[in-house]
């Protein structure tokens, strides 16, 4: 499926869920469809560290619902964030991966063994329970609320296979923030959202 068709689904369901992107493509297509500046932290430079970020988020923030996007280009450098995952085992977070077998930020430079890597069976393989895949959208509509939305426990997973950036895609805008301004807005509305004291300092009502 069209990686921009995908996200644009996906924010059409999208509720009050706090967001994290990761580095590169994701961050993009997530501001194209969405222009949230508040409620989505786009974690640049991430390095395969967007899932822990939402991890940590999710357990401190056990009333909010967390999404967390990761190309398979940051997934291989790390997977064994999957371990971490199972362990924690949040039912507040969903990791969705963006899984289009390059390296988006990089020109699309192929994955190694990208033809043969099995996503879901390494989620499984680490004792993941609730493990999904879509590779269409006619798919991704019939299954979403199975994979994300019921109140059920335990962490899920969910692979998304789409077709990599074309070359007008890759042009599209980044985030518009640096991480202090990303920091600020994201922190506030959390407070907001939560009543909890993040940043020290609170801002009155308006």
């Amino acid at each position: 499926m069209k990686y921009i068709d995908c996200f644009r689904y996906l924010a059409s369901r999208r509720t009050d869920q706090l967001v994290v992107t990761s580095a590169g493509n994701s961050g993009q297509a997530w501001w194209e469809v969405s222009r949230d500046a508040r409620a989505t932290f786009y974690l640049d430079a991430s390095m395969s560290l967007s899932s822990m970020f939402a991890a940590g988020l999710a357990h401190a923030q056990p009333q909010a619902q967390v999404w967390a996007f990761m190309g398979d280009g940051a997934f291989c450098m790390n997977p064994g964030m999957l371990m971490v995952e199972r362990e924690m085992n949040l039912p507040n977070l969903t990791h969705f991966l963006v899984s289009n077998r390059v390296y988006g930020a990089t020109s699309n430079a192929g994955l190694p063994n990208y033809r043969d890597n099995d996503y879901q069976a390494i989620a499984r393989g680490m004792g993941l329970q609730r493990v999904f895949g879509f590779d269409s959208l006619d798919a991704l509509h019939a299954g979403f609320d199975a994979a994300v939305l019921p109140n059920v426990p335990g962490h899920s997973f969910v692979v998304l296979e789409v077709e990599p950036f074309n070359a007008a895609e890759q042009k599209l805008e980044q985030p518009p923030f640096d991480g202090a301004e990303m920091k600020y807005l994201f922190g506030r509305h959390v407070e907001k959202i939560s009543g909890r004291d993040i940043l020290g300092y609170r801002l009155p009502e308006a």
